[in-house]
């Protein structure tokens, strides 16, 4: 990258050096000898007039020798590099910065300029980078031009994981001359997808250890004490029923997720008619709402609206919500369901219920797994906490979007939106997830 002794051309013809040297000062010599020419009617004679001359033209190029500034070595040292040797870096998606043996940055690419914004010219690494975890291994690698790196956490404005490498550059240089790379590589989704299996399987052991807890304490009750109470084995086969079950529906649960995961790349080519899709599911729900004494209320539009998708899947989602608007929010009596499509929205299905709502900071958090805004409540109502997890990624497959409004005190309205494009046009779940 940096020009050397061996691999510079030495093809300049004699006097060339010389040349070049005399080249800035043509001014001053100008001066020089007109001076010289008006000093000879003076009384000079020829010769001290050339002598004086020469003496002149010696000081102009021998005196600034040796006494050239640190700033103005490291502009030679930038001299020697052109631009088309960055032109690499300039392509990597990493952000990479280069600096010199006085940690002077010497260029950056673009996704070095986004992460920690632009060096000015000829500016210091700490200028931008203040962390001591960064600059202390800067120092380390400058110091015995060995290859480091440490990994770096970031708190604010979100938390982000990225391992920062420095490395010398092998030029083949002088010392003063050296050059070194400065990468950060993220780590944060890695990170995150760790986090995310390591309470995956926390929250899924403790979901599961708990009834089965319950189902062996009332075995080993009946085994004892309780082995001739027909009164007490009756009401604990009861509370053993429901114990199982709720592993039941926790097992079916994670085998959904499971195989919605699976599939998640593959989007689904059936046609669902959305009003009768939704219509079955409030069919199908309503004795549950009657017991709840909460009345759904359905709008269905006068034209079929047809969207691209699995109806099984779809009936799931339509369930998960409208089952969730009747026990979360009971105490508003009623739930309303509206089927419709609109030029600015496209397809959509709201579901809204008129209960206490749900606080701003659980709302960002709902469709994660296990999580719940009121663990007792979910569990009195039989929830698993998978439900809005197993929501999120059918429609994730289905390349649509859930969309919560909820205010405390007046209720909540999940919306689910279809895209209004061409199946074959859809977008991919990646840009979905962004």
């Amino acid at each position: 990258m940096v020009d050397t002794p061996q691999d510079t051309p030495n093809d300049e013809p004699p006097g060339a050096g010389l040349a070049a040297r005399l080249r800035p000062h043509t001014g001053a010599l100008s001066v020089g000898a007109v001076v010289a020419l008006l000093a000879m009617p003076a009384g000079l004679q020829p010769w001290q007039t050339l002598l004086g001359y020469g003496f002149f033209t010696a000081g102009l190029l021998f005196w600034p020798s040796g006494r050239v500034g640190p700033r103005a070595k490291a502009e030679g040292r930038a001299a020697k590099i052109s631009p088309r040797d960055f032109s690499v870096i300039e392509a990597l998606d990493m952000p990479t910065v280069v600096f010199d043996q006085d940690t002077q940055v010497v260029s950056q690419n673009a996704a070095a300029r986004a992460l920690v914004g632009a060096y000015p010219e000829r500016a210091s690494l700490s200028a931008r980078i203040r962390s001591p975890v960064i600059l202390d291994l800067v120092a380390r690698v400058l110091a015995s031009g060995l290859t480091e790196s440490v990994e770096y956490t970031e708190r604010v404005p979100s938390e982000r994981w990225h391992e920062v490498r420095v490395a010398l550059i092998a030029n083949g240089s002088s010392p003063e001359s050296r050059l070194f790379v400065l990468t950060f590589r993220d780590l944060t989704e890695a990170r995150r997808m760790d986090r995310m299996r390591t309470d995956f399987v926390a929250n899924a052991s403790h979901e599961l250890r708990t009834p089965l807890a319950s189902l062996m304490g009332f075995i080993e009750t009946m085994q004892g004490p309780a082995r001739n109470d027909v009164a007490a084995q009756t009401r604990f086969f009861g509370i053993m029923l429901e114990q199982a079950q709720r592993m039941a529906r926790l097992i079916d649960d994670l085998l959904s997720l499971s195989r919605l995961e699976m599939r998640a790349h593959v989007a689904p080519d059936g046609e669902v008619d959305l009003g009768g899709t939704v219509a079955h599911v409030v069919d199908t729900i309503k004795p549950m709402a009657d017991d709840l004494d909460v009345t759904v209320e359905l709008d269905l539009p006068r034209d079929p609206i047809t969207v691209t998708g699995d109806v099984d899947e779809l009936i799931q989602v339509f369930s998960n919500l409208i089952e969730n608007a009747c026990k979360y929010g009971q105490t508003g009596k009623r739930v309303k369901i509206i089927v419709a499509s609109t030029d600015e929205a496209g397809p959509h299905v709201t579901i809204q219920d008129f209960g206490p709502g749900i606080a701003k900071e659980h709302v960002p958090r709902l469709t994660e797994r296990f999580y719940r805004v009121d663990v007792e409540t979910s569990r009195a109502k039989k929830g698993t906490g998978l439900g809005l997890a197993i929501v999120k990624h059918i429609l994730a497959r289905h390349r649509a979007r859930l969309v919560v409004r909820s205010t405390l005190g007046e209720g909540s309205s999940f919306t689910v939106k279809f895209s209004r494009n061409d199946p074959a046009k859809l977008p991919s779940p990646s840009e979905l997830y962004k």
